[in-house]
């Protein structure tokens, strides 16, 4: 009687928690809504580590955290200091990651150094002084293979460097020859097909680059900015299966 019993009652127990947990989820979306009415849409309301207190994602990868009534809403990061971990950080890595087998090779030029085994990918617009101080440390780098996605996003002679980039003869020469010897990009007044340009927008849009160089590697990860040859270093390896 028992043993027909529980397995009855587990299912009830487990409907009513699904219940309470989304009954709970309706309480946080319905007073975020009405109290911070220019927060934007929610994708997702989940549980954190912490007890009562409650991830709020919202435009993909924006990350904040509430009270179980949403009288409070925290925007920080959660900090394991028993493992020395930041949780935000780590949840926004994941959520922000790119499947660099996904990548529109097509859309970027390469350039191959040395036996080009390890891979990256950089998103860089040619008038981005960061880009430029990158592209020099990254002559120190070797044995990798670059994808270059030229993306103007900085104005309209951003567009038109990029241009003369991409329809040169020699794309990696004129790109180093601006990068890292500030030697201009030949004319583009002999135009090729730029569409590719307008995809590289839209899709660093869609993966939210907001900013140049954005490096992507092999695992997925992404780092914005300018970092050092021993810094790329580090993080090929750590890409490497």
């Amino acid at each position: 009687m028992i043993s027909r019993f529980f397995p009855a009652l587990l299912g009830t127990t487990l409907a009513m928690a699904a219940l309470g947990a989304g009954a709970q989820e309706a309480v946080i979306r319905k007073n975020l809504a009405e109290r911070v009415p220019q927060l934007k849409a929610i994708d997702e309301v989940t549980k954190s580590v912490i007890p009562g207190l409650y991830e709020i994602r919202v435009n993909g990868t924006e990350i904040y955290y509430s009270d179980a009534q949403a009288n409070y809403l925290v925007q920080g990061n959660i900090i394991d200091v028993r493992n020395r971990r930041n949780l935000t950080e780590e949840r926004v890595d994941k959520l922000t990651a790119i499947k660099f087998d996904a990548l529109p090779l097509k859309d970027a030029f390469t350039i191959v150094r040395g036996n080009g085994k390890r891979k990256l990918a950089v998103f860089e617009d040619p008038n981005c002084g960061y880009c430029k101080r990158f592209e020099r440390d990254l002559q120190k780098v070797d044995n990798v293979t670059i994808h270059m996605f030229l993306y103007p996003i900085l104005g309209a002679d951003s567009a038109e460097k990029s241009k003369a980039i991409w329809c040169a003869k020699d794309k990696t020469a004129a790109w180093q020859d601006w990068m890292v010897r500030d030697q201009a990009p030949p004319s583009a007044a002999a135009m090729c097909d730029t569409s590719a340009l307008a995809r590289n927008v839209e899709l660093g849009r869609a993966y939210k680059i907001t900013g140049t160089p954005t490096l992507v590697f092999v695992n997925g990860s992404r780092v914005p900015g300018a970092i050092d040859a021993k810094q790329v270093e580090k993080h090929l390896a750590e890409a490497q299966p």
